[in-house]
């Protein structure tokens, strides 16, 4: 799970970079691992700056103001396939052919297979174990083989059709060649999430592509859409017949590069990842959440039986992600709702924090308890998923010394008993903590009176509109999309599991350690005329 962003401005003479730089806190909860900008000036030359830590750790005012063009994009990350380091933080770069750089959101279940493809057919040299870079490569290698001086939008297209005969997982990219244009495409699939949308200006339109739509109207950009899986969208600078001829502002070109293969999103966008502003593939994530928490009420309600008001006081959600649905749960059954963890939100999402040992003490620097209304009652906790228990049990924790009599956990999501392959660093079984237990055992593993998980049928029609109605469930069923082979799951726990040492500053498998500085691109200059 990543954040990625992608600006193309009409005018050749403003700066992308600030409206770039804003968006990436509207993405910031999509991975805090990392974070990277990189511009191009009016003449081709790329500025960059990325770096480890949130957006504002990464960034300072004399950065941003060296990143200087008129188109650009963006990334936050959070670690799956590849490690922590420095190095890995996005967006990509190479500098043949033409000048690519690439940000990408998701997995490709198909890694191992590429990394020797690049390396004894291609003879493209990939310096990290990201999916990001060896994507990178895999298109730079098919413009390459082009050999063109000059290419066009056909040709981009083209390209990429070689390239989705080539990777398979869940994926959504951005991209930009440099004094050229952006692009951004999905997998077939639609796994992963990617919008599109203009604004209208005097020079022309402006066009952005993001991982969520809250980015697009927090900059009033109007006529947003879901990229269709399968396409692509270019946005072409403007060149010099363009504005002999009187076109100013930059041209948009989509083609539907492979046909969607099954239309899947991914549930755990609505459950957990995306902002609840957001609409992402048709759906407001608010309503999906709502739905939710009505379907987890009549599910508690069936749970405690006709009685079920006389034990249960109050009804408490987890910030922030579960409160929409925690507030729609009380209402539906008639409960008491009471905000009684209050949240610290200088604290980062626990979730996607690297290490247990991390998310375990930021639980409890994250929240804190109103002592009152848990003293002497029995309080249902709702959150939006039960993962690897962490979280949760330190909740439960914090409840019972506040002096709850019972406390019982309500889950939005159904137990989760195998790893997500297309985006999330569950990459072992043992990890989660309903793997080979039943509701009673997970109970008791993270010390509540109750547990009370949301049925998949109820959430699978919380997300069913219109237009979806099949979604990515492989972490509830164990059955992917795209296939996931054993081998590949054990490859995820091997990256786990050298990442996990690098972190501790130990020697990964192969005895190298993880460069401690980023190695690649820093072309910021001091003069921003330079351009």
């Amino acid at each position: 799970m990543c954040g990625i962003l992608a600006l193309m401005l009409a005018d050749r003479h403003s700066q992308a970079c600030p409206e770039i730089y804003e968006g990436l806190y509207s993405l910031q909860h999509r991975g805090q691992d990392a974070a990277g900008i990189v511009t191009a000036g009016n003449k081709g030359r790329l500025y960059q700056c990325k770096g480890s830590g949130m957006v504002s750790d990464v960034f300072t005012q004399s950065q941003l103001r060296q990143l200087v063009g008129s188109m650009g994009m963006g990334h936050v990350r959070y670690p799956t396939a590849g490690s922590c380091a420095n190095s890995e933080a996005q967006p990509f770069y190479v500098n043949s052919p033409y000048g690519i750089v690439l940000g990408h959101n998701g997995n490709l279940i198909n890694g191992p297979e590429l990394r020797r493809f690049l390396d004894t057919e291609a003879h493209r040299h990939v310096n990290t174990g990201s999916d990001s870079e060896l994507l990178l490569n895999i298109f730079a290698y098919e413009l390459q083989r082009m050999d063109k001086y000059r290419i066009n939008e056909n040709d981009i297209f083209e390209a990429l059709r070689n390239v989705y005969d080539r990777v398979n997982g869940g994926y959504a990219c951005v991209a930009m060649i440099a004094g050229f244009g952006i692009l951004g495409f999905r997998d077939p699939n639609g796994i992963r999430p990617l919008v599109i949308g203009e604004r209208d200006t005097p020079q022309g339109k402006d066009y952005m592509l993001a991982s969520e739509s809250v980015v697009l109207t927090q900059f009033g950009f109007r006529n947003f859409r879901d990229i269709r899986p399968g396409e692509c969208v270019f946005i072409r600078r403007a060149d010099r017949d363009d504005i002999l001829s009187g076109q100013r502002g930059p041209t948009l070109f989509s083609r539907q590069i492979v046909p969607c293969k099954r239309f899947r999103p991914d549930i755990f966008e609505y459950v957990y990842f995306a902002r609840p502003d957001s609409v992402i593939d048709g759906l407001s994530v608010y309503q999906s959440r709502l739905n939710m928490g009505e379907k987890l009420a009549y599910n508690v309600m069936k749970r405690f039986g006709e009685d079920y008001a006389s034990k249960i006081d109050a009804v408490i959600p987890v910030p922030d992600s579960a409160r929409t649905s925690a507030l729609q749960l009380a209402q539906t059954a008639n409960l008491s709702y009471v905000e009684a963890f209050i949240k610290n939100r200088y604290i980062g999402r626990t979730f996607i924090m690297p290490g247990q040992q991390i998310r375990r003490k930021s639980v409890r620097r994250k929240l804190n308890v109103q002592l009152q209304e848990f003293y002497n009652k029995n309080v249902l906790i709702v959150d939006d998923s039960i993962v690897r228990g962490t979280t949760s049990r330190e909740i439960v924790q914090m409840a019972r010394e506040s002096g709850a009599k019972n406390v019982y956990l309500a889950s939005c999501a159904p137990m989760i008993t195998h790893p997500h392959v297309y985006g999330i660093d569950l990459a072992d079984c043992k990890d989660l903590i309903a793997y080979g237990k039943t509701e009673a055992e997970v109970a008791e593993s993270i010390g509540a009176d109750g547990v009370i998980y949301q049925n998949l049928e109820d959430l699978v029609a919380s997300c069913t509109t219109e237009n979806v109605s099949d979604f990515e469930l492989g972490l509830f069923t164990g059955e992917y999309t795209t296939g996931a082979s054993m081998e590949y799951l054990v490859y995820l726990e091997q990256m786990r599991i050298a990442n996990n040492r690098a972190r501790k500053n130990s020697f990964a498998e192969d005895e190298e350690r993880e460069a401690p500085d980023d190695i690649s691109l820093h072309n910021t200059h001091s003069d921003p005329s330079f351009d």
